[in-house]
């Protein structure tokens, strides 16, 4: 059998390695072993923070709606079940958008949402 020289294969996995932790700080950009570790973790931190992103900006969308509800005088949950129930199909990145870059469009939409006639149940409130 020939013989398998393996160092051209090692080479490239650690080029690899070291080409992605360029920016890092102190020895995890140029020593293989400190490197290596401090991918995995960037990469998993990569990783949970690509879905938490997610989170965060809807919680800011909802945030900002409720904000510019409660200018007019409505909560955040009747606004939104009034949405659903007049089907107004405008997600919650746009009305977001529409309350903090045009109020007048963000307030049409709140008084079509109000002029409903409200349900028996919210009438005992």
């Amino acid at each position: 059998m020939t013989r398998v020289k393996r160092g051209k294969i090692a080479h490239k996995r650690r080029r690899y390695v070291l080409k992605h932790a360029k920016g890092f700080r102190w020895g995890r950009k140029k020593k293989y072993r400190l490197a290596k570790v401090a991918l995995m973790k960037a990469w998993r931190y990569a990783y949970r923070d690509r879905k938490a992103k997610k989170r965060d900006f809807r919680a800011l969308w909802q945030t900002r709606i409720n904000a510019a509800c409660r200018l007019y005088g409505m909560s955040y949950s009747k606004f939104v079940y009034g949405l659903k129930k007049n089907k107004i199909g405008v997600d919650r990145k746009i009305l977001s958008q529409l309350a903090q870059n045009h109020p007048q469009i963000f307030e049409k939409i709140l008084e079509k949402v109000k002029s409903q006639k409200p349900t028996p149940r919210e009438t005992q409130e």
